[in-house]
C-alpha cells in the first residue's frame, strides 16, 4: 500500500513536517510494509515559504528590515538562484510572532519591513516573488510597504515625510508613484478570501485579534476606505472588493494596487510548487490534517484543498486533526476524520502531546486501512 501524507501545521504545536512524521510513525507501527511519502503543506499562512523551499531546494538568505513597530531585524526568505525566485512570508517582517501580546497595536503596526524584503529580492535580481500573507500583526492595507517602495503620500493641511500610523490615512489627499521602480512578477498566496472593507473585510473580521478596540476598528475602517478611494482616483483601478484583498490586514489590496501582484489561493500555489497532484496520482490512500477543522476549512485551507484534489483523482482521503466542530459540509470532504480530543486533557495538554496523540490516531487509522481494499 502506498500512502501520501500531506498535512498543514498544528499551529503553536507542530510544523507540517513534524505532523507528517508523527503520522508516518503511527502508520508504520501497524503497516510495516506500506510505502509512505510525506509532503508537508501550507495554504498561504505561516509555513508557506518553508513548504515551498524544502520541496524546491531553495537557499535561505537574510536581509535587514524593520518589524511592525519599526525595530531593526534580520529577516530571511528563500532563494532559488537558477530560477531567480524569491519565496517569502509577510509575517517574517510584519507578523504577530514579532510582537508580544502587550505590544499588539494595529494603529501603529506597519508593513514597512515587507516592502524592504521585496526591494531586497528585487535588487538580488528576482524574476518572480511568491509571498505568503498569513500571520500578520498589521491592518494598514499595505501602506507601510508602499512607503518602503518609495510611493509618496500627500496629506490635507500637512505633509509628513514618513507617516507612522495608519490613522494618518484619514487625511490622505494623493499618492505618487516612485520613479524607476521595476518590481518582478509577484504572487501573493492567501488563505482567506475577504475583501478589504465592510463587515467581512480585513478590519472587522481580523482587527480585534490584533489588539484593536472598537474605536480602533472604526478608525482603521475609515482610514483604509480613504486610501482605497485615493488609490482609485490616482491610479484608475480599484481592488477593494477583490477576494483576498483583505488578507494580512489589507496587504492583499496593497500588493495588487502598488505592486501589480496576482492574488492566488495559497494552497494552489504550494500544491503546484511541490508537485502535489503528480505525487498523489501514485498513492492509494491520502491523509491530511491541521490543528482545527471547521467552516473556515472550506475557504481554501490545506485539508479542503487536499481532499478536493484526492476526490478529483479518485483517491480515498482521511483527516487527522486537533479538533473538529463536526460541520457536515466539512466532514463530507473526507472518508473519515480522526481528532486528538481526549477526555481529561485540556487544550494545552493536547498541544504539548500532539506528536504522541497523532501517532496514536495514525495507528488507529492504519488498523482501519488493514480492513479495507483499495
Amino acid at each position: 500500500m502506498k500512502i501520501l501524507i500531506a498535512p498543514d501545521k498544528f499551529k503553536g504545536s507542530l510544523t507540517a513536517r513534524e505532523v507528517a512524521q508523527s503520522v508516518a510513525r503511527g502508520l508504520s507501527d501497524v503497516l510495516q510494509h506500506a510505502v509512505i511519502e510525506i509532503v508537508p503543506m501550507a495554504d498561504g499562512g505561516e509555513g508557506t515559504a518553508e513548504a515551498i523551499c524544502n520541496s524546491l531546494g531553495c537557499a535561505w538568505v537574510d536581509c535587514c528590515a524593520h518589524d511592525p513597530l519599526g525595530r531593526v531585524i534580520d529577516a530571511r526568505y528563500g532563494w532559488l538562484d537558477e530560477e531567480k525566485l524569491a519565496v517569502m512570508e509577510m509575517s517574517e517582517a510584519a507578523g504577530m510572532r514579532r510582537l508580544t501580546v502587550e505590544e499588539l497595536d494595529p494603529i501603529r503596526a506597519s508593513t514597512f519591513g515587507v516592502g524592504e524584503m521585496l526591494l531586497d529580492a528585487t535588487m538580488r535580481g528576482a524574476r518572480q516573488i511568491i509571498i505568503g500573507l498569513g500571520g500578520s500583526a498589521t491592518n494598514d492595507g499595505g501602506f507601510g510597504m508602499a512607503r518602503a517602495l518609495g510611493f509618496g503620500f500627500e496629506y490635507e493641511r500637512r505633509h509628513k515625510q514618513l507617516p507612522e500610523q495608519v490613522t494618518d490615512l484619514l487625511r490622505l489627499a494623493g499618492i505618487t508613484k516612485p520613479q524607476g521602480l521595476n518590481l518582478p512578477k509577484i504572487t501573493a498566496a492567501v488563505d482567506v478570501q475577504n475583501p478589504l472593507l465592510g463587515a467581512n473585510g480585513a478590519t472587522r473580521v481580523f482587527g480585534s485579534q490584533k489588539g484593536a478596540s472598537e474605536r480602533d476598528l472604526q478608525m482603521l475602517e475609515r482610514a483604509l476606505t480613504r486610501m482605497a478611494d485615493v488609490v482609485a482616483r490616482a491610479f484608475g483601478f480599484d481592488y477593494r472588493d477583490e477576494p483576498g484583498a483583505g488578507a494580512a490586514g489589507g496587504l492583499g489590496f496593497g500588493l495588487m494596487s502598488f505592486c501589480g501582484a496576482q492574488i492566488r489561493l495559497g494552497f494552489d500555489v504550494v500544491a503546484e510548487a511541490v508537485g502535489l497532484e503528480s505525487r498523489m496520482r501514485e498513492a492509494e490512500v491520502v491523509i491530511t490534517g491541521e490543528g482545527s477543522l471547521d467552516r473556515q476549512t472550506l475557504e481554501g485551507k490545506t485539508p479542503a484543498g487536499v481532499a478536493r484534489l484526492a476526490r478529483k483523482l479518485g483517491k480515498p482521503v482521511w483527516a487527522i486533526v486537533g479538533r473538529s466542530d463536526d460541520d457536515p459540509q466539512v466532514s463530507a470532504l473526507f472518508h473519515g476524520v480522526l481528532t486528538l480530543d481526549r477526555r481529561g486533557l485540556g487544550r494545552e495538554q493536547q498541544m504539548q502531546r500532539a506528536a504522541e496523540l497523532l501517532r496514536d490516531e495514525a495507528r488507529a487509522l492504519a488498523k482501519q486501512l488493514q480492513r479495507c481494499a483499495f
